[in-house]
């Protein structure tokens, strides 16, 4: 596969890498790739990072037709940079787009744009603990057309930030709030694919929880209200007696990269883990009760993420004792351990990026 490199003239200063917070800071290019129906995909290059020329009738302005992903390159300490299961990145796009009527990216050449791309931005991979460069891509529908029907014109980007962590709390564990009045997503919907209309439709519970207090939402199924979904960004798995439970997927969940780690991670250790329907009134009972002794999210922006209580029926309950618990902080380390090349890596995870 051919990518043509064109370097800017104008490299942009680096940041504080003590300071970088998520999302913040942005390389100094990005890669393109241009879709056209009968021709494929043609024209792919790394170029300096500038703004998207679109026509203002492109259809992904008026029909939504998007999808994106998202994964993180790390800076080993012994010089290798590495990416984490990109072809696992690689198949849930093909999957999003599917769904959205848009062509798949074949998936080699998506691992090797992602190298090339990689390689000319090492300078931005951050070197300080917790950080590494996170990398987006996204594949819209470019072609003008005002009226409701399949594009026959794509492009596809991919653009990086060095990033520090998802959420301001770090690990320390966050507080989640039960949203009961709005949905995410129904089965036969989008709520398993990575695009943007899902996120769009969350915001207005997210800011609701935000002004009462609360890091992010716990979503529940759009038919019965009554089946835990995900954690907004996040799949969330509980630890109730000695078992870990997740929701299973079902067509509105993202199955995320991160959420099938964490299991094998888990079976690996010969923890028991259940994929299944968790209601609420279950985690309210087991909550009352002391058995659900840790929760986490997980998912690239924030690895592990773990939950010290929830707002249910505008009741606060506390996870186990409020504070990290032993199984989320052994899962981080480890997943972050082997992501940044400092632990072994079993399971053959990890793929260096050639410099």
């Amino acid at each position: 596969m051919d990518i043509r490199v064109e370097r800017t003239s104008l490299p942009k200063a680096k940041p504080d890498w003590d300071n970088l917070s998520f999302g913040r800071y942005y390389t100094d290019h990005m890669f393109v790739a241009d879709y056209t129906e009968g021709s494929g995909w043609h024209d792919l290059r790394v170029v300096p990072y500038a703004p998207i020329s679109l026509d203002p009738a492109a259809m992904v302005l008026h029909y939504a037709m998007e999808v994106f992903e998202g994964l993180k390159a790390y800076a080993a300490k012994d010089g290798r940079v590495l990416l984490f299961r990109p072809m696992e990145n690689a198949r849930r796009l093909n999957s999003s787009a599917t769904r959205i009527c848009m062509p798949d990216f074949p998936e080699n050449d998506f691992l090797e744009a992602l190298k090339v791309f990689v390689r000319t931005e090492q300078d931005w991979i951050p070197r300080q603990a917790d950080t590494s460069l996170y990398l987006r891509p996204v594949m819209i529908a470019n072609e003008p057309h005002i009226g409701v029907r399949v594009s026959r014109q794509f492009q596809m980007f991919i653009i990086a930030s060095p990033v520090g962590a998802y959420y301001p709390e770090g690990l320390n564990p966050v507080r989640i709030y039960l949203e009961d009045e709005y949905i995410r997503a129904v089965r036969g919907g989008t709520g398993f694919t990575k695009c943007g209309g899902n996120y769009a439709s969350s915001l207005i519970a997210q800011k609701k929880a935000e002004k009462l207090g609360f890091t992010q939402v716990l979503w529940l199924d759009g038919v019965e209200k009554k089946y835990i979904e995900e954690v907004g960004t996040m799949n969330v798995m509980f630890m109730i007696g000695d078992e870990v439970i997740t929701p299973e997927l079902g067509g509105s969940i993202l199955p995320g990269v991160t959420r099938s780690s964490v299991m094998e991670l888990l079976r690996s250790w010969n923890v028991k883990v259940s994929e299944r329907r968790i209601s609420i009134d279950e985690l309210y009972s087991a909550a009352r009760s002391g058995d659900l002794r840790e929760s986490f999210g997980t998912g690239t922006a924030a690895v592990i993420s773990p939950i010290g209580a929830f707002s249910i029926n505008g009741e606060l309950l506390c996870v186990g004792d409020g504070g990290i618990g032993p199984l989320s902080r052994k899962l981080y380390d480890t997943l972050t351990g082997i992501q940044w090349g400092s632990l072994p890596d079993p399971f053959g995870w990890t793929c260096e990026v050639p410099l």
